[in-house]
């Protein structure tokens, strides 16, 4: 199998975009992507009992989203409150919700809507009576406003008020004082917070499946050529637009690759706005104008990274004055240049790690250094289980492998997971058996499935540019590269400076997706095919495993023949 180099093409996402003079900003353009919750909402709108649970995402503006969903509707009419006497015992008033004022008008429902969050009391939600007119009412959220949006997390953190507000949903109704009627519920009620809370709500609440059958899901990101690029400009400027931002044709493109790079996928663009708004505010601040052109984003998210890098810079001086021992440059046997992500709460980079194997006389077990030490988490486990269970199905077919490996990742002191280190794991292992040396100047991601079939892992930009900033500061040899997933190609979103080496052919690229591609490259030696009698070639590397394997096994040499025998006594008595 040979392995094909990535192009230059393939290395960061490629958009058609329409000129900024061509497109109108609108706040519609706001639920670019959000059918479904429209849907929700049109249902919402139009159904008796049934309210709405809105799941949005850390980054969305839920304001602006809220107000741009209330637009999508017909604007509804004011309705008030009235008070009608049947009969002459006060107690046989009730309070009715009419279309035209009444003499005993108590309330007004005339604003579209309201959201609460915070602290939020028991009268922001009923309201109360007057202390000077008792019979003076001042109308709650419930009341003055058609469509009613309730941050779920403010209110789940008050038990008293969540359960107060599925009563009220339940009963229809809700007293406001004991000497007053009841007031009929009228708004649609839509909680807004996290898929996980309405999942935790659904299951556990009776009353709440029973009334929130309607789930308004809002999806983070689009893909193009489902939405066009024009859309997504139109969604894009309009945002600039409320911030009273300029974009320049310039602009346009940066912000279009860092979008693709927060969705992590060349056609896919982020419908995040927090991130974008900061990003913008931040070039407006650091080019002094309202009005942004390419270098005024280039300049934020140069800066935007050296403001979060300071962990990253550690990390490399460590490198840098080798307390971390990581060659990239030479060959060594069993060992080989994995790439982790370190991922903090705001910021993620790449780091890579040498994972080393060694191999002796054994049962069988591949051992997990890092699982033993308590330092391995359960995914990471489960790679080492897939690789073992590989190894066993190339080489332990018809007999069991008489040897034990142990795979550890040098000067690792922090838990490790994830299976994206499974390849490299797989092919420093081969190397150790058959004791072919691995090239350290090739770094190698990617997960690895029982047949050998090499996966996608996550990160794949951040991996690359790690292993490629430490090569560069020690010198590019024109040799050094990665290997991943060819499944991953498709996230490629590179730097600049990392796409311009690799033009130049002074940094590799190289896609696998199977096993023996990457062992080829790593080792300058093909995997090798088994013959008729299930013998691997002799001079391929799985030749040479399989020769080792049944060293270790103890299995006696082809017994050698007549002719051989009499020329070695010959050698003998001369």
């Amino acid at each position: 199998m040979n392995a094909n180099p990535i192009s230059t093409a393939s290395l960061s996402p490629s958009f058609t975009i329409p000129s900024v003079t061509s497109i109108d900003k609108h706040i519609q353009s706001r639920l670019l992507g959000q059918e479904r919750t429209l849907d929700a909402f049109k249902l919402l709108a139009n159904t008796q009992g049934q309210h709405m649970y809105l799941a949005d995402q850390r980054g969305i503006d839920r304001l602006k989203l809220i107000e741009s969903l209330v637009n999508s509707q017909q604007a509804k009419s004011d309705l008030y409150l009235n008070q009608i006497n049947n009969g002459s015992n006060d107690q046989n008033q009730q309070l009715k919700w009419q279309a035209s004022i009444g003499e005993d008008n108590v309330s007004q429902a005339r604003v579209q809507y309201r959201y609460l969050s915070g602290n939020i009391k028991r009268r922001d939600l009923i309201g109360h009576l007057s202390a000077a007119k008792p019979q003076q009412y001042h109308a709650g959220a419930l009341a003055d406003c058609h469509y009613l949006f309730i941050c779920a997390e403010s209110l789940w953190k008050r038990e008293s008020m969540w359960e107060l507000l599925l009563q009220i949903i339940d009963q229809g109704y809700y007293a406001v004082h004991s000497d007053w009627p009841n007031v009929p519920l009228q708004c649609k009620v839509i909680l807004v917070g996290s898929s996980a809370l309405y999942s935790v709500s659904y299951v556990e609440e009776r009353l709440f499946s029973s009334h929130f059958p309607l789930l308004g899901e809002l999806v983070t990101e689009i893909a193009i050529p489902q939405y066009s690029e024009q859309a997504y400009l139109s969604w894009l400027l309009t945002l600039a637009d409320e911030h009273n931002v300029t974009l320049e044709q310039s602009a346009v493109t940066p912000l279009f690759t860092y979008s693709s790079r927060l969705a992590d996928h060349q056609q896919h663009l982020t419908l995040l706005t927090v991130p974008l708004v900061q990003l913008m505010e931040q070039a407006c601040a650091y080019s002094d104008s309202r009005t942004l052109n390419d270098q005024a984003i280039e300049h934020a998210l140069l800066q935007q990274t050296r403001r979060h890098d300071a962990s990253q810079e550690l990390s490399a001086q460590s490198f840098d004055d080798n307390f971390i021992n990581l060659p990239t440059d030479g060959t060594m046997v069993g060992q080989i240049n994995g790439l982790t992500v370190l991922d903090t709460a705001e910021y993620c980079y790449g780091e890579p790690a040498r994972i080393t194997a060694s191999v002796h006389y054994g049962d069988g077990e591949v051992a997990d250094i890092e699982r033993k030490s308590e330092l391995g988490g359960n995914i990471h486990a489960k790679g080492l289980m897939i690789l073992s269970s590989c190894l066993y199905r190339i080489f332990g077919k018809d007999a069991p492998l008489h040897l034990n490996a142990n795979i550890v990742f040098e000067q690792s002191y922090q838990e490790i997971d994830g299976d994206s280190a499974s390849l490299a794991e797989y092919c420093a292992l081969m190397s150790a058996i058959a004791e072919q040396p691995i090239d350290q100047g090739i770094a190698a991601t990617g997960a690895i499935d029982q047949f050998g079939q090499v996966q996608a892992i996550g990160g794949v930009n951040e991996k690359i540019e790690g292993f490629f900033s430490l090569c560069k500061r020690r010198g590019l040899t024109g040799t050094q590269g990665v290997i991943l997933p060819k499944s991953n190609v498709q996230q490629l979103n590179l730097h600049q400076e990392v796409i311009q080496a690799i033009s130049e052919n002074k940094f590799h690229l190289y896609q696998v997706e199977h096993i023996d591609e990457a062992v080829t490259i790593l080792m300058k030696k093909p995997a090798g095919a088994r013959d008729e009698n299930g013998q691997f070639e002799e001079n391929s590397l799985y030749g040479l495993v399989q020769t080792r394997l049944e060293g270790l096994a103890g299995y006696p040499d082809e017994e050698p023949s007549f002719f051989a025998k009499l020329l070695e006594k010959l050698k003998l008595s001369s």
